[in-house]
């Protein structure tokens, strides 16, 4: 294919170009089961040939750093794991907390602690402990609409108690009261790089955040070029295509821009 022309800043120079992106929706198609997710071989190659050109080759996720790794199955990319919660550099063992999580770390778990496990399964959500963030799922629940009522009910709780909440795809995220997301993560790893364009692709309510902060440091003038891809589904936010500077229609269509970035 011809590359689209937002591209050609990052193709003219990719030394000093970054190219983000988030896994589930974009790179993996959605799984009934987070477990389920896998990548396919053509982004995986993509992926790797990108590491080799550009200054900086990352996955962000809402997934811990360590699993989005195994998923992606490639050590030489840079995974800002948790929606920024922990960064996991090329060849770590384990990944670095972000230093604005000091003394919150625990506050999201011990929360689930306390939540009654059996009223969680008469609601059909299932909860994912990811570190300091704490997920509620309702993926495949018998009755999606009543366990998604019921979520926003623990939500209400959570928020009485100091937690923040945040909404993605048929599932609700418990977070800790600090100013960390995709945004600030993509902000800390353009910055790191020192680059002077950047690309993103995500598909989720989680994704504007980055997509919001590319576009910040565009207008700041930290960056020369920002590109924002948007991967369309039914069930991620309008914004997303409203948002961005390009649109595909599911992680398959994704794969071809991949390539033209690799070539």
């Amino acid at each position: 294919m011809t590359p689209p022309a937002p591209l050609g800043p990052l193709l003219a120079d990719p030394g000093a170009a970054a190219v983000l992106c988030d896994l589930d929706g974009t790179l993996a198609p959605i799984a009934p089961r987070p477990e389920g997710a896998a990548i396919p071989k053509r982004a995986r190659d993509a992926l790797e040939r990108i590491s080799e050109r550009y200054a900086t080759m990352a996955i962000v996720t809402g997934r811990r750093a360590l699993d989005g790794r195994e998923i992606v199955g490639l050590d030489g990319l840079t995974y800002a794991g948790i929606h920024g919660f922990e960064l996991l550099g090329p060849g770590d063992a384990r990944p670095h907390p972000a230093p604005a999580l000091a003394g919150l770390a625990r506050d999201a778990p011990r929360f689930a602690a306390g939540l009654d496990r059996q009223r969680l399964t008469r609601a059909g959500l299932r909860l994912e402990e990811k570190g300091p963030i704490v997920a509620l799922h309702w993926r495949g629940a018998e009755r999606e609409e009543e366990a998604r009522a019921a979520a926003e009910r623990i939500g209400e709780e959570a928020r009485a108690q100091g937690l923040v909440t945040h909404p993605g795809r048929k599932v609700l995220e418990l977070r800790p009261a600090v100013e960390i997301d995709k945004g600030t993560a993509v902000t800390t790893l353009v910055a790191d790089a020192g680059v002077r364009a950047a690309m993103y692709a995500g598909d989720d309510r989680t994704d504007l955040d980055a997509f919001r902060a590319l576009g910040e440091l565009q207008q700041r003038g930290l960056i020369d070029h920002a590109v924002r891809v948007g991967v369309r589904s039914q069930e991620g936010p309008a914004e997303i295509a409203a948002e961005a500077d390009l649109v595909v229609d599911d992680p398959d269509a994704l794969l071809p821009i991949l390539e033209a970035l690799a070539r």
